[in-house]
């Protein structure tokens, strides 16, 4: 019998993690997370909305403790479940898959009380350059103040998490966003914060088309 869309995925993602040296360890974790993923997958249309919600939907039944593995597991897993192979050869090619044994995550904190003091923090001159470039460009395509006030708490947010990474790359921005979405109690809220760190991360590194990034969307409430 042939094998489904999903397990076919699957069995080719796992494949390419064997040849690059993970341990049956961690692939097992993966597994088992991809065989709960799948079947509320099966026969959905190949679309990264539909992909999102179902992922968020089986998150929202695990341990946040495992999120931020998951989080990163989702994100190479997909583009095997669309056989979109350009993306897969990038992924691959740009050192996309993280099999370190131990990551470097920021430190535990509770939300709320980092979220009231972030108004008072002190940013330096190396975080406050992609802080204002983003809040120029969100204002240059037509947000309104609260819009843009909203945003930037957030970017501030990724930035204080980013602080004590050992070194300012994609690894690390990722890794402090998989370490801070679980924080978030609404859905809705983790799916704007993560809109607004994608867009972010392109003043972040300088990118000169950064504002090319930039989607206006709805605020998520803060939980």
């Amino acid at each position: 019998m042939a094998e489904n869309r999903e397990q076919e995925a699957l069995d080719a993602y796992i494949r390419l993690l064997q040849n690059k040296g993970a341990t049956p360890d961690m692939l097992q974790r993966r597994k088992v997370f991809l065989q709960q993923l799948m079947p509320i997958l099966s026969k959905k249309p190949l679309d990264g909305g539909v992909y999102r919600d179902r992922v968020e939907t089986l998150l929202d039944s695990l341990d946040k403790a495992d999120w931020p593995l998951y989080q990163a597991v989702a994100r190479e897993y997909y583009p095997f479940w669309t056989k979109d192979i350009k993306a897969i050869a990038a992924l691959n090619a740009d050192s996309g898959f993280d099999l370190a044994e131990v990551q470097w995550a920021p430190l535990e904190v509770n939300l709320k009380t980092l979220w009231n003091l972030l108004d008072k923090e002190q940013f330096s001159i190396a975080e406050n350059w992609p802080l204002k470039a983003y809040g120029q460009a969100l204002r240059a395509e037509g947000a309104e103040q609260t819009a843009v006030n909203t945003r930037i708490k957030l970017v501030k947010l990724q930035l204080v998490r980013l602080r004590d990474a050992p070194e300012k790359n994609h690894k690390a921005y990722r890794a402090a966003v998989d370490a801070t979405v679980p924080l978030f109690t609404m859905r809705d809220t983790r799916q704007f914060f993560l809109l607004v760190v994608r867009e972010f991360y392109y003043f972040w590194i300088g990118d000169p088309d950064a504002a090319n990034y930039i989607v206006l969307g709805r605020i998520g409430a803060i939980n």
